[in-house]
C-alpha cells in the first residue's frame, strides 16, 4: 500500500536533484565562487523583498481589521510570503525563482485565487460527503410491491 506522503516526498527529491543540477550547470558556466556569490546575493535580495512585502501585507491586514472587513486576501498573501521566505532560504536558483514568483503581487494574487478555488471545491465536497455519506450512486428503478393483495385462483397439488 502506498503512503499518502510518497508523492510529496518524490516531488521534494526531484526538486532537490533539479536544484543541484542547475547549480552544477551554473558553476560550470561561470565558476564555483561566482555561483556561491550569486546564491548569496539572491538570498539577501530575496530576504529584503520578503521583509518589505511582509510589512506591506501586515499594514493592509491591520487596515482591513480596523475597517471591520474580513482580511481573507491579506491572510493568503501572508501565507504565500512566508512560503516565499522559506523558498529563499533554500539554496538554489529554482527555489529563488519560485520565491520571486510568490513575492510579486500580481502573480501572488493568481496563486492565491487558484488555492482559494481548490479549497472551496474541497470544502463543498467535504460538506456533501458529511451530509449524504461517501457512497456510490446506483441507478435503479422503484417497483411498488403494495399494488394490492395477491389472490391465488388455482392451486395445484404437489406430486
Amino acid at each position: 500500500m502506498r503512503s499518502p506522503g510518497m508523492p510529496l516526498f518524490a516531488l521534494l527529491l526531484l526538486g532537490m536533484f533539479a536544484e543541484i543540477a542547475v547549480m552544477i550547470a551554473v558553476g560550470n558556466a561561470i565558476g564555483g565562487l561566482w555561483t556561491i556569490a550569486l546564491l548569496l546575493v539572491g538570498t539577501l535580495v530575496g530576504l529584503s523583498l520578503v521583509r518589505r512585502q511582509g510589512a506591506q501585507t501586515m499594514a493592509a491586514f491591520s487596515e482591513a481589521v480596523w475597517r471591520r472587513q474580513q482580511p481573507h486576501q491579506e491572510m493568503a498573501d501572508g501565507v504565500l510570503i512566508a512560503a516565499a521566505g522559506a523558498l529563499i532560504m533554500v539554496p538554489g536558483f529554482i527555489s529563488d525563482v519560485a520565491a520571486l514568483f510568490l513575492l510579486f503581487p500580481p502573480t501572488r494574487k493568481l496563486v492565491s485565487r487558484r488555492i482559494a478555488r481548490k479549497a472551496e471545491a474541497a470544502a463543498l465536497k467535504f460538506e456533501h460527503e458529511r451530509r449524504f455519506g461517501r457512497g456510490q450512486v446506483v441507478e435503479g428503478e422503484v417497483i411498488d410491491v403494495d399494488a394490492g393483495p395477491v389472490v391465488v385462483t388455482e392451486r395445484r397439488e404437489l406430486t
